[in-house]
């Protein structure tokens, strides 16, 4: 069998899911691709790749695929690396420009704009810079790293573009004063015929090995990303979590129910997992 294609987003929060894979004991084992999670999703529905982190809400419509079991990237209370960004307070926002890279966040923002808010804004797709976002919107959606950096020191560098007095508000924070469930926001999924045991263990071997690798993980990005490495680390600790237990499980069902409730997907079909296909 020829190796396993693997697509992986190229942001911070997937380092510790990937650092076996790309710096453990299993590197050079599989074949790597690495892109933005709406390019990951394309690359498995189009069988270009075997496994990918695909957004949440891309498992809903590719059909067949299957779920690698107690692997995410989802966030329990907050997570600065998805955040709304307004020029105005968000009941009053008429269009929101959608980070063109997101696919799970632009489902979960407009579910929180139908359920939450009770607004029904004009969406449209844009790259992630956030002075032009906000020149042709009200509103500017920003995930994965760009986020993050404005999390940090965004506002600084928003008042150099005369962006003032902005409302910031926490996608995942906002989802959970919705549902009270945490939100999972990226899975590992594949093509079942293709996801063995040993395949299984390796993938959770990979997290394992960037858990206890998270001091130079942060060191490395600190550097790409220009932020301190205290901060980095204290957002993949604090506001990420990677596995896929009871109560994550409970927000990704909810997720699903509430986006074909607004019809962002036709229906919201049952999760599989890969240790379940692995059986048959």
């Amino acid at each position: 069998m020829k190796s396993l294609r693997i697509s992986i987003v190229q942001y911070l929060n997937t380092a510790p899911l990937v650092r076996g894979l790309t710096h453990g004991p299993l590197r050079g084992k599989y074949e790597l691709s690495f892109t933005v999670p709406s390019e990951c999703a394309e690359a498995l529905r189009t069988r270009q790749v075997d496994i990918a982190i695909i957004p949440a809400i891309e498992y809903q419509r590719i059909d067949g695929l299957v779920i690698l079991p107690d692997l995410s990237i989802a966030s329990k209370t907050s997570v600065r690396s998805l955040l709304l960004i307004s020029k105005k307070p968000i009941q009053e926002v008429q269009k929101i420009a959608l980070d063109r890279s997101s696919r799970s966040t632009q489902a979960m923002t407009k579910i929180l704009c139908a359920k939450r808010w009770h607004i029904e804004p004009e969406y449209f797709e844009m790259a992630p810079d956030l002075p032009e976002m906000l020149d042709k919107a009200d509103a500017a959606l920003l995930i994965g790293d760009p986020a993050l950096q404005f999390a940090v020191t965004g506002r600084r560098s928003a008042g150099k573009h005369g962006l003032s007095n902005l409302k910031v508000y926490d996608v995942v924070e906002k989802w959970r004063g919705l549902t009270n469930l945490p939100a999972v926001l990226a899975v590992w999924a594949g093509w079942p015929e293709r996801i063995g045991k040993e395949v299984v263990q390796d993938f959770q071997d990979s997290l394992a090995f960037g858990m206890r690798h998270l001091d130079q993980i942060s060191e490395e990005s600190a550097a790409q990303l220009n932020l301190p490495a205290t901060e980095l680390k204290l957002y993949l600790t604090e506001n990420i979590d990677y596995r896929l237990h009871a109560e994550n499980l409970r927000g990704l069902r909810r997720y699903y129910d509430l986006a074909a409730e607004i019809g962002i997907i036709p229906r919201a079909r049952e999760i599989v997992m890969a240790e379940e296909a692995v059986k048959v």
